[in-house]
């Protein structure tokens, strides 16, 4: 028994609009949702053209299958996945062909998959867990009698086959899908060892992998409760399919100072940095989660992959501008620059909201124009929230031009913290990574500073408490 997608209505009417001209082939992204029991597909979206190419037909002798852009349907691949919000993924492809393309549609798919999911992994900072689903779908569509074909590749075995799946069109399919919300204050350096991309680059990653790890062990709190077992999500209420109120639950992430959560001996490493990038600012995070019995710990993954995901989506539009930069102005320089913001658009029909990332020289109708470009949705600029980031995420670029007395100071101070650290062994000390401060909480039912009210209060001391357990 393969697995089986359940499938949004609206997906099926964008589908069975596409049509395929004599001698080509038109591809696209399926995205949704996926869960260890089924998979829940929200999104479908063809492939843009280059540069308004249209639909071009292959070289003689050349099949049009063998003449797809796999660069570009890559490409396009990670560009969506840049605007999906937590809890959303690209699922996987679609291929629309005439009936004389179809014998050879597979062959063509399993290419196709292999290469956008080596695509999107290169630039993922978080860990799969044992509960990820590795299964891709591919779905091949004739434009002539609109039959549809779903089949599964495991993408973790490249020499896997293909296996059969269920496709099945629901109503409404995530129209009653709990939010997830959460405010997040980053303040995040990096050192660099020197100015070239390339090493910028690396560095970057090499920062932000650490700091993701810090994300992935960090106690979440969703609407109040903490979020570590295989309790439901939402206790106490009975699932209604014909509700189509979505609940929004505020989350709150805790991150500990120290690295004994991680399962790692702390140690420090002295490098020659010729100086650092800051990352600061408060970003805005959300995540969806499906309501067949959604467990807590799953919302809690998805909310913290949405922060890891912006973050680092951020950092590397800024290194690709750099890179393009490059030629005219070398390498990093000493400053401050604003990173671009987190805006959010609805999806037609489905009610679930997409983002982009909106440059301080940019308009809500540059955001339109990209909607409309990624995703083939029209959205009118008045349905574009701007206003959930009005604390600007900065880039901070300093010191490079550091001397030797200056390194071999610093040097020196750290080898000192990390000595007295092995002495005293202190436990480590757990802080908010939100939009309040250490004694002010973002406290859920009233969505405002406060001091924390006994509803929260007991939760938080708990998790102080159980800070003591790693001494």
């Amino acid at each position: 028994m393969g697995r089986s997608y359940f499938v949004d209505e609206a997906v099926g009417e964008y589908l069975s609009g596409l049509q395929a001209a004599p001698g080509s082939c038109v591809t696209g992204l399926l995205a949704g949702q996926s869960s260890p029991q089924r998979d829940f597909v929200v999104l479908a979206v063809q492939t843009p053209h280059r540069e308004s190419e249209g639909q071009l037909k292959a070289p003689k002798g050349v099949s049009p299958l063998d003449d797809i852009d796999v660069e570009w349907v890559t490409e396009h691949a990670k560009q969506v996945s840049r605007m999906l919000p937590g809890g959303l993924c690209v699922l996987g492809l679609f291929l629309v062909t005439p009936p004389e393309l179809s014998k050879d549609a597979q062959n063509g798919l399993k290419r196709l998959i292999f290469a956008v999911e080596k695509y999107i992994i290169k630039g993922r900072l978080w860990e799969l867990s044992e509960e990820d689903v590795t299964d891709r779908v591919t779905l091949h569509i004739c434009s002539k009698t609109k039959k549809l074909l779903c089949k599964t590749f495991d993408v973790k075995d490249p020499k896997s086959s293909a296996k059969p799946a269920d496709w099945k069109y629901q109503t409404g399919i995530s129209s009653s899908w709990p939010m997830l919300t959460c405010s997040v204050e980053v303040d995040l350096q990096i050192p660099v060892t020197g100015s070239s991309s390339d090493n910028t680059d690396k560095c970057m990653k090499d920062g932000l992998r650490r700091w993701a790890k810090q994300i992935e062990a960090a106690y979440c709190l969703i609407n109040g409760r903490q979020a570590l077992d295989d309790s439901e999500l939402i206790s106490g209420q009975k699932k209604n399919p014909k509700t189509t109120n979505r609940q929004t639950l505020p989350a709150r992430i805790f991150v500990s100072d120290e690295q004994s959560e991680l399962g790692e001996r702390s140690s420090a490493l002295v490098q020659v940095c010729s100086g650092s990038m800051r990352v600061r600012g408060v970003v805005h995070c959300r995540a969806y989660i499906h309501n067949n019995k959604p467990k807590a710990r799953h919302a809690a993954q998805a909310i913290k992959r949405d922060i890891i995901n912006t973050v680092c989506s951020r950092v590397e539009m800024f290194l690709e501008d750099l890179c393009i930069n490059e030629g005219s102005q070398k390498g990093l320089c000493s400053g401050q620059q604003a990173l671009p913001r987190r805006v959010f658009a609805p999806m037609p029909i489905s009610g679930l909201s997409v983002c982009d990332y909106m440059f301080p020289d940019e308009s809500t109708a540059d955001v339109a124009e990209r909607l409309k470009e990624m995703l083939d949705c029209e959205t009118p600029e008045e349905d574009i929230d701007t206003s959930l980031e009005n604390n600007q995420l900065f880039s901070i670029i300093s010191g490079f031009e550091i001397t030797d007395s200056q390194d071999d100071d610093s040097s020196k101070h750290v080898s000192e913290i990390q000595a007295e650290n092995h002495k005293i062994q202190k436990p480590p000390k757990y802080y908010a990574v939100g939009s309040g401060r250490y004694s002010s909480f973002m406290c859920g039912p009233c969505s405002s500073h406060c001091s924390p009210c006994h509803s929260h209060i007991s939760t938080v001391f708990q998790l102080m408490e159980k800070a003591k357990m790693f001494v």
